[in-house]
């Protein structure tokens, strides 16, 4: 049977993606599935990794049970995760606890103790990143000193990517762009510190064998082609961030290109040809070798528009199920009656603390500016308004490490919304790319995969082949001026509230 198609996987906060492309990049199939978030405790934010295989498999099996596809005809599979996972897992691979999220903030005492102990400039230098409750090497620690046994029984530690792929293969394995979420990776040479780690109490035995994303791990054994319906004997690629996939999807390949986020949480992701560092940005491989992309990762970003439309958008949701409408285009419509500015409305996203550039974990979202006279499309477009904001936060800090944007591609659900992604490009006055902003992250795990098994000759072939410029959006000068003076009073507004956040989060704990 001939090979036609590429699988690209792409295992998000809040679900997963599942996308089977012909070597061109069309969309041949996919399917997207939940799964369950938990909150045990304030700051504690789990999954199960159970539940994301067996969602992998589910999806797996529909895409090959109702589209014209047969397993046969998949030539290679590509899996890109979230950051920052946390995952310690037995020699079998079998999950030891539930794996601690990216968003999950537990760890500000360990973090703060890395910092004493070793130095937080220090850490800083090797890793390119700051010293944060959110990334791994805190998490290990709070297991380590919080769950002793199973911090004992822990063969690996898994990033999200790597635990798909190992349930896939058999093999372990740790992606080189996953790699900037340990305080004791190299960030410039690409290999653990020994140093560092042992300074820290944590064995190096503990960390899986390092690929290139791109790089075959092994193939589907038996038991994997049993459970998702596939073939044995296809090849898996390590696979990689999926911020660094959608990158690569969105057809970021050269330095200077910039990939914007609109997902369920926001960023930029700015290439670049050398390890350029920021206290306040994250650094990490690209998902190509020899390239980098220093990033600004937002809380705010497609989550909270999600969050309003479920918490405050009655009205909207009601029209749409009356109307056969989407709620989201709904809100569209309404965000673009209200003039830029808001009518003096500002939003701050910081719906679950802040990443860059405040790291704040205690910061809140507020409305400022409320009024008699503001209404919910008020409220919508200053939710857009906030997060275009916190883009542009994050853009004029990576100015300060060297790093310049021309212009953004802009994929995740946020860029199909035209009145969203202009009020960025005006926010930014920055030209915005829109290619196909569905499946960019898929397919930049496919797009691995092909290159991986010599599908496609490079990186520049295959972009070449699969990513086409759908849309583009020029900044409006007009704009852009009323914006510049909402964005200095969002600013000034986090700064006069950081204390009062502080003592907020004492009196909600």
């Amino acid at each position: 049977m001939q090979k036609s198609f590429l699988l690209g996987i792409d295992l998000g906060t809040s679900g997963c993606k599942m996308t089977v492309f012909d070597f061109e990049g069309n969309v041949i199939a996919a399917n997207t599935r939940t799964y369950r978030t938990y909150y045990p405790q304030t700051g504690h934010v789990e999954q199960d990794a159970n539940e994301w295989w067996e969602v992998v498999c589910e999806g797996i099996q529909y895409i090959l049970q109702h589209n014209a596809v047969e397993p046969g005809q998949i030539a290679a599979i590509g899996v890109d995760g979230t950051s920052w996972a946390c995952l310690p897992v037995d020699r079998e691979g079998k999950p030891l606890r539930q794996v601690m999220l990216w968003l999950d903030r537990r760890a500000d005492e360990q973090a703060r103790w890395m910092k004493e102990l070793a130095g937080e400039e220090r850490l800083i230098a090797l890793s390119g990143n700051p010293v944060d409750a959110a990334y791994i090497t805190p998490k290990m620690l709070w297991i380590k000193q919080n769950e002793p046994e199973i911090y004992k029984k822990a063969y690996k530690f898994l990033q999200s990517n790597g635990f798909i792929v190992f349930k896939l293969t058999g093999e372990f394995s740790q992606d080189y762009s996953q790699g900037y979420g340990f305080s004791f990776f190299n960030i410039s040479k690409g290999c653990w510190d020994e140093k560092v780690s042992d300074q820290l109490g944590i064995s190096l035995d503990l960390m899986s064998p390092l690929f290139d994303c791109h790089q075959v791990v092994g193939t589907v054994t038996e038991k994997a082609a049993r459970e998702s319906g596939l073939v044995p004997g296809i090849p898996v690629v390590a696979g990689g961030l999926d911020a660094a996939c959608c990158t690569l999807g969105a057809g970021v390949i050269h330095p200077g290109q910039t990939q914007e986020q609109g997902g369920q949480s926001g960023g930029m992701s700015i290439l670049v040809d050398r390890p350029l560092i920021h206290p306040r940005l994250i650094l990490g491989y690209h998902v190509i070798p020899g390239r980098w992309l220093l990033q600004g990762g937002t809380v705010g970003g497609g989550g909270a528009l999600r969050w309003f439309s479920e918490q405050l958008g009655t009205y909207e949701q009601q029209l749409a199920r009356e109307t056969g409408r989407n709620p989201y285009e709904i809100m569209d419509k309404e965000a673009e009656e209200i003039a830029p500015g808001s009518g003096g409305l500002i939003f701050l996203p910081y719906m679950a603390g802040e990443r860059s550039p405040i790291w704040d974990s205690k910061a809140r979202g507020v409305f400022f500016g409320l009024s008699y006279e503001k209404t919910r499309a008020h409220m919508i477009r200053a939710v857009m308004e906030g997060v275009g904001f916190a883009l542009l936060h994050n853009l004029k800090t990576a100015e300060e490490a060297g790093a310049y944007v021309k212009d953004l591609n802009s994929v995740g659900g946020a860029a199909n919304s035209r009145i969203w992604t202009q009020i960025k490009a005006d926010i930014t006055n920055k030209s915005i790319n829109v290619p196909g902003a569905d499946y960019a992250t898929t397919l930049g795990a496919a797009i691995l995969a092909g290159v991986g098994t010599g599908i496609y000759g490079s990186f520049d072939e295959a972009v070449k082949t699969t990513v086409q410029i759908r849309r583009v959006h020029s900044p409006a000068p007009d704009n852009h001026r009323i914006y510049m003076g909402y964005y200095q009073l969002y600013r000034e507004l986090y700064e006069n509230l950081k204390d009062s956040f502080s003592k907020l989060y004492k009196l909600a704990k």
